[in-house]
């Protein structure tokens, strides 16, 4: 026989779940006056703002990466993708156009990122320098990276992706030069003219970049213990000419290999 219920028993919440309530407004009232009487930082602020925006990636799309593995991840595909959409659409109105509330924000933060790079390279020009490569790697400075662009025909022989001969020490002592930066997010991009290739190892040109990309990867990686969790590896085929494809000078300069460094703004680590 079921057992009936006392007719003494209090109705309603159990007295507990009163007290609880209470202490809980009691602690929602102070974290609001702590948070009333304190005062925001504004460059602790965008600090912070940097800090969570760099858990998007970076890489521009298109391209197609290598994991660690040697393994092609896909079109584009990777942990570093679109940054700077991210940077460049948060905090727009409806017709697409930054508010002026943003627009100083964005200016600082585009100003302290060319800063930090613009140091970034001038640091990497005299470690080049001192390595005696400073002529063979062309180094550019942006508010997201410093870019140093490695011409391909120093790396690589015609349609290989294996380093020709002397290449290693050239990247060796390129590796030396940004090894400091180790742990900041590092995109290595391989970059081709746009004379057609049909091989049985490289059937178009995104493939040759790949492997080119690849090739820098795995020695940074397995030679100069960088950091394979910040360093990435993409292709970009012709797709990103430089110079005009109709000269031979214009496709020597599209023959590339550039690493981009880029700087704590923009890192994602």
């Amino acid at each position: 026989m079921a057992k009936r219920k006392s007719e003494d028993a209090p109705a309603g919440s159990p007295a507990w779940m009163a007290t609880f309530s209470d202490l809980m407004n009691l602690l929602l009232c102070f974290f609001v006056l702590l948070f009333s009487m304190s005062s925001i930082d504004t460059e602790k602020w965008q600090q912070l703002t940097a800090a969570l925006a760099s858990t998007f990636s970076v890489l521009p799309s298109g391209g197609s990466v290598l994991s660690d593995e040697g393994v092609l991840i896909s079109s584009g595909a990777s942990q570093l993708t679109a940054l700077s959409d991210y940077y460049n659409n948060v905090g727009l109105n409806t017709e697409g156009e930054v508010s002026p509330e943003e627009q100083d924000v964005y200016e600082q933060m585009k100003e302290q990122g060319l800063s930090q790079s613009e140091q970034m390279a001038e640091q990497i020009e005299a470690a080049l320098e001192a390595k005696n490569v400073a002529d063979r790697v062309e180094v550019t400075a942006t508010s997201e990276y410093v870019e140093l662009n490695l011409n391909g025909a120093i790396l690589f022989d015609s349609g290989r992706a294996d380093f020709k001969e002397g290449a290693e020490s050239i990247v060796d002592r390129v590796a030396d030069s940004i090894k400091q930066y180790d742990a900041n997010t590092i995109t290595i991009e391989g970059h081709t003219d746009n004379v057609p290739i049909n091989t049985a190892q490289f059937p178009d040109n995104m493939m040759l970049s790949i492997h080119r990309a690849y090739t820098v990867f795995t020695y940074l990686v397995d030679k100069k213990g960088f950091d394979p969790t910040s360093l990435t590896s993409s292709g970009r085929g012709e797709a990103v000419p430089v110079a005009s494809n109709s000269t031979p000078e214009g496709r020597a300069q599209n023959r590339r290999v550039e690493i981009k460094i880029y700087n704590s703004l923009y890192s994602q680590n």
